[in-house]
C-alpha cells in the first residue's frame, strides 16, 4: 500500500551558516529525484528549504511544477506532486528543515493544513495554508472558515498538549470538530505536528489521508523514560497504545538528543524512518518517528 508521504529529506545549516546543506534523505519510491538532491544546497530564500529557512515558518507547496521549487522536472518523473516543509528550532537555533513530498491528490481524499495563531490578533488558530484532494472541496471549504480554540479539534490539541497527536475514526470522534465535513470524504485518520519557532506565534501541520492512502507506513512518538538515558514510545499509529518497552530506534535517539532530525533505517519488518525532535522552552519533550 503506497503511503501518503513517499519521500523525506533533511537540510541543515552549514558551518557557516550561508548555505543549507543536505544531510540526508529518504527517495526509496525516487531515486533519481535523491540522486539530484544530493549534490544540492541552498541559499536563505532559495527554492523550497531557502524558503522555510528565510520566513522560519512551516511551508506548504500545492505544485511542484509552479513556482519556486528547484527540482520540478526531477519531481515530475518521480510522480511527487506537492509538499511541505517545516524548520526544527533548538535554543532558537534552527537546526535542521524537514521537506515532505507527497504524490498528486488528483481523485483521491486528502490534505496537507498549516494552522497558524499570531496572540496579537486572534486567540484561536486558523487556517493559513492548505491542499486538499480534488474530491474535497466542501470540506476545504469548511476548514478555511473554521476556527481552533487551544484544546479544540486535531490542531488544538496539539496546540494544547505541545505534542504530536494522531486520530482515527475522524467522522465518528466528537474530538474532530469538523467529523460531520470529513464524514462525506474519504478522509479516516489524522496526525497534527506543532511546529515551535523562536517567537509568539504557533504554528501546527496537520495530515488527513483515506485509509487507502495512510500518512506513512507507521508514525510512532518518543518521550524521555529515564532523564534522557532512555525513550518509551508513548503512542503509534497501529496500536491503540504505546508500547513501553520497545527499543527506540538509534536515529530517534540521536535526535532526542541532539535536536536535529535523522533519517533512521528501522527495524526489521518496520522499514525507513524519518526522526524529528520537537523542542519546547529549550528543552527537547519529543520524537516523532515517521515509517515511510
Amino acid at each position: 500500500m503506497t503511503s501518503f508521504v513517499r519521500a523525506a529529506e533533511i537540510w541543515v545549516p552549514d558551518s557557516d551558516g550561508y548555505l543549507l546543506e543536505f544531510a540526508d534523505g529518504l527517495y526509496d519510491e525516487a531515486p533519481e529525484f535523491g540522486t539530484i538532491s544530493r549534490s544540492m544546497c541552498f541559499g536563505r530564500g532559495e527554492g523550497l528549504p531557502g524558503r522555510v529557512w528565510e520566513q522560519g515558518r512551516p511551508i506548504v507547496l500545492k505544485d511542484l511544477q509552479d513556482g519556486y521549487f528547484q527540482r520540478a522536472a526531477a519531481a515530475k518523473r518521480a510522480e511527487l506532486a506537492c509538499a511541505v516543509a517545516f524548520p526544527v528550532f533548538f535554543d532558537e537555533q534552527l537546526k535542521s528543515v524537514v521537506v515532505l513530498f507527497c504524490g498528486s491528490l488528483a481523485g483521491l481524499s486528502g490534505a496537507i493544513e498549516i494552522w497558524h495563531n499570531d496572540p496579537r490578533v486572534t486567540p484561536d488558530l486558523r487556517l493559513v495554508e492548505g491542499v486538499y484532494g480534488a474530491e474535497d472541496a466542501a470540506f476545504e471549504a469548511a476548514s478555511r472558515d473554521a476556527t481552533m480554540p487551544r484544546g479544540v479539534g486535531l490542531p488544538g490539541l496539539a496546540w494544547q498538549r505541545q505534542r504530536a497527536v494522531f486520530m482515527d475514526g475522524l467522522s465518528e470522534s466528537a474530538r474532530f470538530v469538523r467529523s460531520e465535513d470529513v464524514a462525506a470524504t474519504g478522509i479516516r485518520s489524522g496526525f497534527a505536528l506543532p511546529c515551535p519557532v523562536p517567537r509568539a506565534d504557533t504554528y501546527v501541520l496537520t495530515f488527513l489521508c483515506a485509509t487507502s492512502r495512510p500518512i506513512a507506513k507507521r508514525i510512532a512518538s518518543w518521550v524521555d523514560a529515564a532523564g534522557g538515558q532512555a525513550l518509551a514510545q508513548a503512542w503509534s499509529s497501529d496500536a491503540a497504545a504505546g508500547d513501553g518497552a520497545a527499543a527506540a530506534d538509534t536515529a530517534v535517539l540521536q535526535a532526542f538528543a541532539s535536536g536535529v532530525a535523522r533519517i533512521g533505517r528501522g527495524a526489521a519488518g518496520e522499514g525507513p524512518l524519518l526522526a524529528v525532535p520537537m523542542a519546547i522552552d529549550g528543552s527537547i519533550v519529543e520524537t516523532i518517528a515517521i515509517h515511510l
